[in-house]
């Protein structure tokens, strides 16, 4: 009865301890398969991330470059365009100037031109003499200071003016021993001396004893005297010849 009950006990089960022990290593393979799967797909998920999250620094990388890049060469080329105007401006400023100096170098040269010609018209006059970048004309009538300076003044020059021994030593020839009223006067000032353009004398002729006179105020080179001091003080209104320069370059 007992054998019996035993068969019919493992019947029933239907329980092979051997083909338990399989299934349990089979199971265990399984389960260590799976986890060996769920570690490889980790490292995997894990290099991947690794992988992006460098990618991402390098493309953050060089994006703050382009920027830096691009912010440079926009200064580079605010800097360059104000260069340029800078330059651009010095060079209308030299432009201007110039322009103004040919003109005013055309100014001169037609005002040249037109002394130049006036030259000639007097080189060509037999009572015009030159010397020394001067014309001069001595008269043949005779006039008071303020009327002689007035004829003068018409021919385009002025009562002498004498500023060398030189030029003083020409018109000791030219007047040929007469009196002549020249550019030099004390009008303005008693004793403050002035040649007829306002400037003081550099050197001064005065015959002996001269300046002397009371109320003489306009001068004459006199006949007679010294050549090297032959100044002399008269009443402007008395009449004597004249001599007239026109200076060539003023």
């Amino acid at each position: 009865m007992v054998v019996v009950y035993y068969e019919s006990l493992d019947a029933v089960r239907g329980h092979d301890p051997n083909t338990d022990t399989e299934d349990a290593n089979i199971k265990t393979i399984l389960r260590t398969k799976k986890k060996e799967s769920h570690t490889a797909d980790s490292r995997f998920y894990r290099l991947t991330a690794v992988c992006l999250g460098l990618l991402c620094v390098l493309l953050l990388t060089a994006t703050i470059a382009l920027w830096i890049k691009l912010y440079s060469l926009m200064t580079s080329k605010e800097q360059l365009q104000t260069n340029l105007t800078t330059e651009r401006d010095q060079l209308q400023t030299i432009y201007a100037n110039l322009t103004i100096e040919r003109d005013q170098l055309q100014t001169e040269r037609d005002a040249l031109q037109k002394r130049l010609s006036e030259l000639e018209k007097h080189i060509n006059k037999p009572e015009w003499r030159y010397f020394n970048y001067s014309l001069y004309y001595i008269s043949t009538g005779k006039k008071s200071w303020s009327e002689s300076r007035k004829d003068c003044r018409q021919r385009g020059a002025d009562l002498l003016i004498i500023d060398s021994r030189e030029e003083q030593d020409f018109i000791e020839a030219l007047r040929r021993g007469q009196n002549a009223w020249i550019g030099l006067t004390d009008t303005n000032t008693a004793n403050v001396w002035k040649w007829v353009d306002g400037s003081a004398p550099t050197t001064e002729y005065w015959g002996s004893g001269e300046p002397n006179g009371v109320n003489e105020h306009c001068v004459i080179i006199s006949e007679g005297s010294k050549a090297g001091k032959n100044w002399a003080d008269y009443h402007c209104s008395n009449l004597f010849a004249w001599i007239c320069e026109k200076r060539i370059f003023e």
